[in-house]
């Protein structure tokens, strides 16, 4: 019994190590294994090329769209958790986690850049939800959003700039 055991424990070892060693001669000839990422703005921040106002991506550095100016000195807040699960306007569910925010009139999918004014933080963000439904609110962030670019953790809304990317 303890030698049938031990032969098998040796064979599944021996099963192993090979498949690792195939795996290893793959990518071997096919190099590194790519970095893929289907939605790069909303995953990593894109830079601002200065001398030509042109958005990069950083993981692909590829052009994206110009930035225009949507509106100056507009209030934002946040998502609050209990959000979290729930379904979207645009039927995706939320999370507090993302870089998405709700705005009012914008089509869902757009790629907004928020610029908080006091500190000059910036996101990338996804238009993926309508609201704010309070009249002085023009954009809803989700909290990690808001979070990142906040000058005082402990707001909830502060004063920014957005502006939309457009292709």
């Amino acid at each position: 019994m303890k030698k049938s055991i031990t032969l098998f424990f040796l064979f599944v070892a021996v099963a192993f190590v090979m498949a690792q060693s195939q795996i290893s001669e793959k990518q071997k000839t096919l190099g590194p294994k790519p970095y893929i990422q289907i939605d790069t703005l909303q995953k990593k921040y894109p830079f601002l090329d200065n001398k030509r106002g042109v958005v990069k991506d950083t993981i692909f550095d590829e052009v994206v769209g110009k930035l225009k100016v949507y509106k100056k000195s507009v209030h934002a807040s946040y998502y609050a958790d209990k959000f979290n699960g729930r379904r979207t306007a645009s039927g995706i569910r939320f999370n507090n986690r993302d870089y998405t925010a709700a705005h009012k009139k914008f089509p869902f999918g757009t790629k907004l850049k928020v610029t908080n004014e006091v500190n000059g933080k910036s996101i990338y963000v996804e238009v993926t939800d309508r609201g704010p439904f309070v009249k002085s609110r023009e954009i809803d962030l989700t909290k990690r959003a808001f979070m990142e670019i906040a000058a005082n953790k402990g707001a909830g809304s502060m004063i920014v700039t957005i502006e939309e990317v457009v292709k």
